[in-house]
């Protein structure tokens, strides 16, 4: 292949072997320095990098030079080179990289990367695959999908509206909208587009500007290229209908069947809405009731009575006793992780497990004072026993049962002792527990701070792992990191990070709420265990949701700003969604639907329920959060949502169970309460899904999911159900899940 006197290459000519082959290597000679050959996923996500914000990538995948596929894509290439960077490979290995799936390396595949819509360098470039095979026409068709806006707002009658789409034989989706919600179904409508992208168009339509003769609830129609069909005009409830109505054609005609049979539904619930007042729906008494022929293994626990009550725990070293009532449903479901408990701790040394049904032995449950169902105490010789708060599953329990086997706090006898604890040495049944490592430091002089972190010990034991020194030496242990007695030394990471504090406060009380306060993760994950400690310090927060672990350069910038001046201000935190899926519903009830994740919001439950969200086209960095807080201070942002302040009551007076069980509820030891401001053990506070620090973990996800929905449901709640809501809907009755 000469030009001029220059020759550009030679073909061996068992490569050219049809024209496809002779057309394919030509143009690849050709077009060489437009059409990059890369080998590795590296060389792809560079030339992406260089292009974030100028251009697209079109990747394609060939199992070998010179066939029809590769012809197919050097010909487009030869037309849109100049408009899109053509990329190409015959690497399997990179096939499989760029894919989540399991992909046929033996057919061609091409990929649009969207790489001009990343302004940001740290925003990766999303990946559009050709669903059909890869001709000529359909790589055109494709790059004309990909060209056209990803929604289009209409303003006219839909039966007018023209789109690429419709020229191309794919349908359109219509999302329909109106002014009061207009910000929501807009990212409802960019959510859906995004999906659907290459296999339908999406469009806008705003009610407010179009008169449409149709019902008020619907909110989605879907125009399709057939000529004289009619538009469909639907009532969808999440955006997973929407997308399932494009790819089944089916689906059409079921969604408007069931509509039908919602409606008559609807009018029989009606009906009896009266009659109904009187259910409670408890999801405790639901699972108790599904599960009652399932016996448990109770083999390991032990049935104690008066009889052999105060024998037995003198003769264990130590004794884990579980009061309950036979007839109260969560007593039941306790039981069951209970007995799971028992399984798990069968063969450890020096530990019994044991019950006590108070509905038998009321006198015996008076007599240890338990004033509420279920109830567990840990008994030790020569000490006084130490009441469980914490939550009602399996493994809670179980690491509290095993924590408390060592003494809380664990006496250390010399320096090497001490620093050896701070460096992750500890005994062999506090090695498993991955907690972080506190140690008070005493000299003789502070006798009165000893003795009151000792008690405080006491309290937290099974949940804490307290060391102590106060040996002689232990002033030149505090000074070696910057305090002096009496202080906390802190070892978090397995030694990794210390931290030293000085115990200004001596009470019992101020001990306890310190330590618990200094337990708290700089930049924790929020979970249904952990929220209600976060939730006490009755600040903002500053929670970003992730779809699954969040990136390096994610988790370094919020620590920064976590450690920053700022961060005694409101909360740093950050929710994955794969493990604590009651995430979605939340999500759901501040924007209707799910946004592209991860997002970053900015969430005031405790003071006026504002939700701002952090402008998805900014980078997640310290100084860009800084600058938006600045504007949110200022009142130069608009929320995405605001909560209901709406109460949530029980249906009838006569099951507000909260209010008659109020005037039993004694008076607690000042060192009940974790944090200044808490309420009694006995009910401790609600978290955003209505969750307590206690509960059956079987029951409270689900329950949380629930009770999020209705705490959390927006003003707009109404005018969304017709602008699209997209959301399941809630006709579950409410649930007093306190109890």
């Amino acid at each position: 292949l000469p030009r001029g006197n220059r020759l550009i290459r030679e073909f061996p000519t068992d490569a050219l072997f049809d024209v496809n082959s002779i057309v394919a290597n030509v143009l690849f000679a050709l077009l060489f320095n437009e059409v990059k050959y890369v080998e590795t996923l590296a060389d792809l996500e560079n030339t992406e990098n260089m292009l974030k914000g100028k251009s697209n990538v079109v990747f394609a995948y060939v199992p070998a030079t010179g066939t029809a596929e590769h012809r197919a894509v050097m010909e487009a290439a030869f037309v849109y080179g100049t408009v899109h960077q053509f990329v190409l490979t015959t690497e399997a290995a990179l096939l499989k990289a760029t894919s989540h799936d399991d992909p046929d390396v033996s057919s061609a595949w091409l990929l649009f990367c969207h790489c001009q819509r990343a302004t940001d360098p740290a925003q990766p470039c999303r990946r559009t695959a050709l669903g059909q095979p890869l001709t000529l026409l359909n790589i055109h068709r494709h790059l004309k999908l990909m060209g056209a806006p990803l929604v289009t707002e209409v303003a006219e009658d839909p039966e007018k509206v023209s789109t690429v789409h419709l020229q191309l034989g794919l349908p359109l989706v219509f999302i329909l909208s109106q002014k009061e919600t207009y910000e929501a179904d807009r990212r409802t409508a960019e959510f859906v587009a995004w999906q659907l992208l290459g296999k339908a168009g999406v469009a806008l339509l705003s009610r407010d500007l179009v008169d449409l003769n149709v019902l008020h609830r619907s909110n989605v129609a879907l125009k399709t290229p057939d000529e004289g069909m009619p538009i469909q005009y639907l009532v969808l409830e999440d955006t997973d209908e929407v997308i399932t109505l494009v790819e089944d054609k089916n689906k059409v005609k079921q969604i408007q069947e069931d509509e039908q049979r919602e409606e008559e539904e609807e009018e029989e619930e009606e009906e009896k809405e009266n009659n109904n007042q009187d259910i409670q729906d408890d999801q405790v008494v639901e699972a108790v009731s599904r599960d009652k022929k399932r016996e448990l293994p109770l083999e390991q626990v032990l049935v104690l009575t008066e009889e052999n009550f105060h024998s037995s725990i003198s003769e264990a070293a130590r004794t884990v006793v579980l009061f309950y009532a036979s007839w109260e449903a969560v007593s039941l479901a306790v039981l069951r992780s209970y007995a799971e408990v028992a399984a798990h701790v069968k063969g450890t040394p020096g530990v019994l497990l044991s019950r006590v049904n108070c509905w038998d032995w009321p006198g015996l449950c008076s007599q240890e004072n338990v004033t509420q169902f279920p109830t567990i105490k840990v008994y030790r010789e020569g000490q006084q026993p130490v009441t469980y708060d914490g939550m009602w599953g399996t493994e809670e329990l179980s690491s509290f049962i095993l924590l408390s086997r060592v003494p809380c706090p664990l006496k250390l006898a010399t320096v090497d002792e001490a620093e050896g604890y701070l460096r992750g040495e500890f005994p062999s049944e506090l090695s498993s527990h991955h907690h972080t490592s506190l140690l008070g430091v005493f000299s003789p002089a502070t006798g009165e701070a000893r003795e009151a972190f000792e008690e405080a010990g006491n309290i937290l034991s099974g949940h804490v792992r307290m060391g102590m020194y106060f040996e002689d030496d232990a002033l030149a242990l505090s000074r070696k990191y910057s305090v002096s007695p009496p202080a906390l030394l802190l070892a978090r990471s397995g030694g990794r990070s210390m931290e030293g504090i000085a115990l200004s406060k001596h009470s019992v009380q101020d001990m306890v709420q310190m330590i618990r306060y200094e337990l708290l993760d700089i930049f924790p994950e929020i979970t249904v265990p952990n929220l209600p400690w976060y939730w006490q310090l009755r600040k903002p927060f500053l929670i970003l949701f992730s779809a699954g672990d969040i990136s390096q350069m994610e988790s370094k910038e919020m620590l920064k700003l976590a450690k920053g001046r700022a961060q005694q201000a409101f909360v740093a935190c950050w929710l994955n969604l794969k493990k604590t899926p009651v995430g979605h519903g939340i999500l759901r009830k501040y924007f209707s639907t799910t946004p592209s994740l991860p997002v970053l919001l900015w969430v005031n439950l405790h003071a006026g329920g504002q939700v701002f969200r952090f402008p998805p086209e900014q980078s997640i960095t310290e100084m860009n959060i800084l600058s938006w807080l600045e504007k949110l201070q200022a009142g130069l942002e608009i929320p995405s949502s605001t909560l209901s302040e709406e109460d949530w009551k029980p249906p009838l007076p006569a099951y507000n169970f909260l209010q008659m069980m109020e005037p039993s509820v004694p008076e607690l030891s000042p060192h009940a309460s974790p944090h200044p401001g808490d309420t009694p053990v006995q009910h401790p506070p609600k978290s955003p899904g209505g969750d307590t620090a206690g509960g059956d973990t079987g029951t409270r996800e689900e329950s949380s999911q629930e009770s999020t929905a209705e705490e959390v449901g927006s003003p707009g709640r109404d005018l969304r159900g017709t602008a699209p809501r997209l959301a399941a809907r809630d006709k579950q009755g409410k649930r007093h899940s306190e109890l």
